[in-house]
Order: C-alpha cells, then structure tokens, then sequence
C-alpha cells in the first residue's frame, strides 16, 4: 500500500483551466485500492482585505473552502499583499509556492507516492529533491504545462483526461451515450481512421482504454490535427448498430482552450 500525499498549486490550476476542478474526484486518486492518502494539502490565495469590505465574496470564498474542507483537504492561505510604485500603480501578489514547497520536502520522509496538481516550472527543483527522498512523483496539469515539468515527473497526466476531475459540457447524451476525453493513440491518415486514448476510473486507479474512430464522425474541418500526440479530444462513446455494435468515437470535437 503506497503512502500517498496530495498537494494542489491551486491558483496555477485555476488560471490554467482548471477551475471547477472537483476535488472529491482528486482525493479518490490518492484513496485507491493500492493507495492511501496521509496528506491532501492545497495552497491558495485569499484576498483578506476584500473579505472584510465584500459580503457576497465573503460568502462565496468561505463556501468554496468549506468544500474543499468536506473533500478531506487542508486549506493553507496565502494572503493577497498589495504594493504601490513610485508612480502609484498597485500591484497584487499572493504566492505559495514557498509553502508547497517547504510541506512536501518535510512531510515527503514518510511517503512514497506524491500526486502534485501545478503547470508551474518553478516546481521543477521540487520534484528531483522528492524523487532523491525515494518518492513517485505524478503531475496533474491542465493548460500551460512546463515541458520540463512534464518530462522530470514520474508520470504526467492531463486534468482533462482524468474522468469526472473537469465536467465535460453538454455530456449527457441524448440516447445515453458516454462521453469521454482522450488523445489520438494511432491514426492511419490514407484510410482516415485511427484510435483513441482514454482512461477510465476503476477503485481509484486510472486505466487506459481505446476506441476506434473515423474521420467522418468528426466535427472538425481538417485531419491534421489528429497527427499532432497532445492534442485532447472530446467525444461520445457509441455502439454502433451498423458494425455490429462495435463501440466507436462519434461527434468528434477538440477540448476548448481559455
């Protein structure tokens, strides 16, 4: 059983797509059948000086921290702090990368595995220190991931292609069609069909399927951008009554980007 630990660069995974991320969903990644979670950690920011003046953001910040609470998450604040030029323009900052930092370095002596949600490549020393202590270190990102970032981590996996982390809009079928993120595993230009990557969330642990797909169930106007490996994809499983029921990719759009 791998002692695992969470900790979420918030405020970078809410300005890179992030936000809506269900966090009940990131906390079963870490409470699996082969995992247990000894630590969930997220750092974010709190504009202090705008909660004493703002009711309804009062309101809507401590519910959103009363969520993450219920999810099993310890809070840690970093208070927005407010600077002035010789000019007079104000400026805000609000960084817990230090905080992270610090935790994971002192509490990474009794884990073994570390899931770390940030695009950030300021963590990058980070990273080599935890997996020099013994520990597997995966990042979960969304838009605007450092590649270095991606390349020194144990594993990498886009937020968007966890199941159920980010909601997918419009993703109740019609008919009852299941509707999935994933990337092109295969994709034989000449006959225009090719195969998806996708992962489903068994006991907490990701497993990857495939499904055939044809370019004349997509949505799109040209074929490159099938040939391009990051690329995400959304889509709607269908079992397709014209070949024998075989479970095809239909409606084939790429993930919006902002």
């Amino acid at each position: 059983m791998l002692k695992t630990a969470i900790y979420v660069d918030a405020e970078n995974i809410k300005m890179s797509g992030g936000y809506g991320m269900r966090y009940d969903v990131l906390f079963g990644l870490a409470n699996s059948s082969n995992s247990s979670m000894l630590r969930a950690n997220c750092y974010l920011a709190e504009d202090h000086e705008r909660t004493q003046r703002d009711p309804e953001y009062r309101q809507k910040v401590y519910s959103y921290h009363n969520i993450l609470r219920n999810c099993g998450f310890k809070i840690i604040k970093k208070y927005v702090r407010r600077f002035k030029d010789e000019d007079g323009n104000i400026t805000t900052k609000a960084n817990a990368d230090m905080d992270l930092a610090i935790d994971a370095l002192l509490q990474a002596r009794n884990l073994d595995r570390i899931i770390l949600l940030t695009g950030d490549g300021d963590f990058l020393r980070l990273i080599i220190a935890l997996q020099n202590m013994g520990c597997r270190v995966e990042v979960i990102g969304f838009h605007n991931v450092n590649k270095e970032l991606r390349e020194v981590a144990d594993s990498y996996i886009s937020g968007f292609l966890v199941p159920g982390l980010l909601p997918i809009a419009g993703s109740h079928g019609d008919n009852g069609e299941r509707w999935q993120r994933g990337t092109v595993a295969n994709f034989n230009q000449d006959r225009g069909f090719g195969f998806f990557r996708y992962y489903r969330l068994q006991e907490g642990v990701l497993q990857p399927e495939t499904v055939f797909f044809h370019l004349s169930k997509s949505t799109l106007s040209s074929d490159h951008f099938f040939q391009e490996p990051y690329r995400i994809f959304e889509f709607k499983i269908v079992d397709n009554p014209a070949n024998n029921n075989r479970s095809e990719a239909w409606d084939i759009r790429l993930l919006k980007e902002g």
